[in-house]
């Protein structure tokens, strides 16, 4: 009984109705007026979205086990051993740095404005670290994992990422003068937007939104951001406002031309949850093993993924470079079998 009770409130907490319950039990319906109402009623737009996209790809028969399996078992193992750790990660930064703050906002619109732009500043930083770092990549790397995407990838973490991520974006935003409930009202929209984003082809077939595309971050923009294609590894680490994306030169909008092959790039087990979670770690313990000297083994643990002691590299801008060459020799050679073609065509014509 137990048990069903446990999982009862578990599935409740997952679909953010509990508060809603709450209301329908009473007859009391006043708390939706308030701000904290309206999140209220907001949470449980996404969980109804990943239904919605399971049914659709049921009803036109694409549903896959294996797309939800594992972002699924991630879910629920991170329920278990990382439920708490980043709200004390928030706290303990707020705590340590508020009173460290070049000055202090207010909760209104045009302060609403500075902060979003920090706090994207800030999750830019996080991000492009959890891509340039090894050992960040480590804790980053499942989220990359699955191969197709939906809205339950949003879950797939490592249980310590988002505590690395929230000291990272906490402590940035604290020190430029973000308050804490300005602060909290940034991460709600941040956390709703950047579940969005990772919507399914079953549901959202064009991500890009229209208009939106341009101006925004887009489902699009993020189904590029989770692409092995060496055309977009590396770009668009903004979470809604690209600002930063484009001010830093990793802004890459979806080709047509170029479909979009979801994971990573090491070969990988996709149905081994001990592969998808732990396996980059593995593979860092293996290369600091055979790595020479304590400098090396270092280097391998701060480098970026693809990085070796033996100059043999194969890091995302090095296997980009390579395929923008390859490109661009392409390009060359068709406008040079054209040029060629050309005086052909006009002594025929003569």
């Amino acid at each position: 009984m137990e048990v069903l009770q446990t999982l009862y409130h578990e599935l409740i907490s997952f679909l953010g109705i509990g508060q809603l319950l709450e209301m329908y039990k009473t007859g009391d319906y006043k708390a939706l007026l308030t701000f904290n109402g309206v999140l209220t009623a907001v949470s449980p737009v996404i969980p109804f979205l990943l239904l919605l996209e399971i049914g659709r790809a049921l009803v036109y028969k694409r549903f896959k086990v294996e797309d939800y399996k594992m972002p699924f078992f991630i879910f629920v193992l991170n329920r278990f051993i990382g439920r708490f750790i980043s709200i004390a990660a928030i706290a303990f930064c707020i705590g340590l740095f508020e009173k460290l703050a070049l000055f202090h906002t207010t909760f209104t619109w045009y302060w609403l404005i500075y902060g979003y732009i920090v706090w994207e500043f800030s999750h830019f930083i996080y991000h492009y670290l959890g891509h340039k770092v090894r050992i960040f990549w480590c804790l980053h790397s499942t989220h990359h994992a699955p191969q197709n995407m939906n809205l339950f990838v949003s879950h797939a973490h490592f249980f310590l990422e988002g505590p690395y991520a929230d000291v990272i974006r906490t402590t940035i935003c604290i020190l430029a003068g973000v308050n804490p409930p300005l602060l909290f009202f940034i991460m709600f929209i941040d956390g709703f937007w950047g579940a969005f984003i990772h919507v399914g082809e079953n549901l959202l077939p064009d991500g890009r939104l229209g208009f939106l595309n341009k101006i925004i971050l887009t489902p699009s923009a993020h189904r590029v951001h989770h692409a092995r294609n060496p055309l977009y590894m590396d770009t668009n680490f903004c979470n809604l406002l690209n600002i930063w994306d484009k001010v830093f030169g990793t802004f890459q909008y979806e080709k047509k031309e170029v479909a979009i092959e979801y994971g990573i790039t090491r070969q990988l087990n996709p149905n081994n949850l001990l592969d998808v979670y732990f396996g980059e770690f593995y593979y860092l313990w293996k290369d600091i093993r055979k790595a020479p000297g304590i400098k090396n083994k270092f280097l391998y643990i701060i480098m970026p993924p693809g990085w070796s002691h033996t100059g043999d590299h194969k890091t995302a801008n090095i296997v980009k470079a390579a395929y923008q060459q390859e490109e661009q020799q392409k390009a060359q050679q068709q406008a040079a079998e054209q040029t060629a073609v050309l005086p052909l065509e006009t002594s025929q014509a003569v």
